[in-house]
């Protein structure tokens, strides 16, 4: 049923051109984050969708582990671009000289003061290096700095002579959810660097996509913490961008499915059913509350109306003859069928929807207008 639901919530012209089980791929990705003591708690966050140019949607694969879409490790030195038994450190300092705090220029007059300069600025770096090989670190991934640079040539230069494999300009957006797939705390200071605030891998290194389109992909994480990602592949941006719209879209239909896990009748059947009992209910009440009970009955119908408005059908035939079946014959699944312009069981063709979807919808829209009858005054 899940599978059904997600091919549903994934239908787009895109996805037509034989590509199978992609919508048992974002099942997969979402049972796999589940807490089973806490389903309600899914944070589709933890699903990362990576798009990268190249290739056909077919290509779309997902990846237990972590992909870091756009950077790439550095070559200098000919450092490592494959790593085993990866122990991974994630900094946030800069492994480069530091500046002063003001604008200041350094006047060097002679080159014995100009050799002990470069002297300094050598030691400095070398230090960081020493202490980063000295907690078996092998793989190291850098903040991007908007101050200085980052990482320098020389400091490449020590880290892959000590066989660490460096990925440099890591965006600040991107720290929260590398350091909780990994397992890792961020470093703010060299001094904070220890073996406890590192993470391990099976395996990390570049892969090529073609051409000189890489990334970089970390597999077989050591850590409790449930996390995926979804490589994407398409030849052009627009149909990336669709993609990943369509692939969110069967997510969110999934994640209302474990979250709640029951369905109800989709194509408007669940509004009509319970317009036509609250109707019912208003002629039993009296005053102002049978006035209220029947707006809200009315209300429900636009729903319906919308439906077979975009459908391009009369949709004053269409709820008329909805709420006649639903209130005098009893057919409470009876809804619409858009492709075949037509009133259907719904549970019989297969028209449902999770129902945390409609309990939603009727939560947040009645709130929103008590919320809204409660100003008294608009300044």
């Amino acid at each position: 049923f899940f599978f059904f639901q997600a091919e549903d919530g994934i239908r787009d012209p895109l996805w037509s051109r034989g590509l199978g089980d992609v919508y048992k791929r974002q099942v997969d990705a979402v049972l796999k984050i589940v807490d089973k003591d806490k389903p309600q708690n899914i944070d589709l966050r933890d699903i990362r969708v990576v798009k990268k140019l190249g290739g056909t949607l077919e290509d779309t694969e997902m990846i237990e582990g972590l992909l870091l879409g756009n950077n790439k490790a550095t070559h200098l030195a000919n450092g490592p671009t494959k790593i085993t038994d990866a122990k991974i450190a994630f900094i946030q300092f800069c492994i480069s000289p530091p500046k002063t705090d003001m604008d200041q220029s350094l006047v060097v007059s002679n080159d014995a003061a100009m050799d002990r300069v470069i002297e300094q600025e050598k030691e400095y770096i070398l230090k960081i290096v020493r202490k980063s090989a000295d907690t078996k670190c092998n793989v190291l991934l850098i903040q991007k700095s908007i101050l200085r640079d980052a990482v320098t040539e020389l400091a490449l230069h020590f880290l892959a002579k000590k066989g660490i494999m460096v990925v440099k300009d890591i965006e600040r957006e991107d720290v929260e959810y590398i350091c909780k797939t990994l397992g890792t705390t961020p470093i703010a200071h060299i001094d904070q660097f220890t073996a406890e605030k590192m993470g391990s891998a099976a395996r990390c290194e570049e892969v090529e996509l073609g051409g000189t389109n890489k990334m970089i992909r970390i597999t077989g994480i050591q850590t409790l913490v449930k996390t995926l990602s979804i490589l994407v592949r398409s030849s052009n941006q627009l149909v990336l961008d669709e993609a990943e719209r369509s692939i969110h879209d069967a997510l969110c239909v999934v994640r209302s499915l474990v979250k709640k896990g029951s369905i109800v009748a989709g194509g408007s059947a669940v509004e009509m059913e319970i317009s036509s009992k609250l109707t019912a209910f208003a002629k039993e009440l009296t005053g102002i509350n049978s006035y209220i009970v029947n707006a809200y009955a009315q209300a429900l119908e636009i729903i319906p109306y919308t439906l077979a408005e975009n459908a391009g059908l009369s949709p004053i035939t269409v709820v008329s003859e909805l709420r006649t079946r639903h209130a005098n014959n009893g057919e409470k699944y009876l809804g619409l069928d858009i492709k075949k312009g037509a009133l259907v069981d719904t549970f019989k063709e297969r028209i449902i929807q999770p129902t945390l979807v409609s309990s939603s919808a009727l939560t947040l829209a009645t709130e929103c207008v008590r919320a809204i009858m409660k100003i008294d005054d608009i300044i």
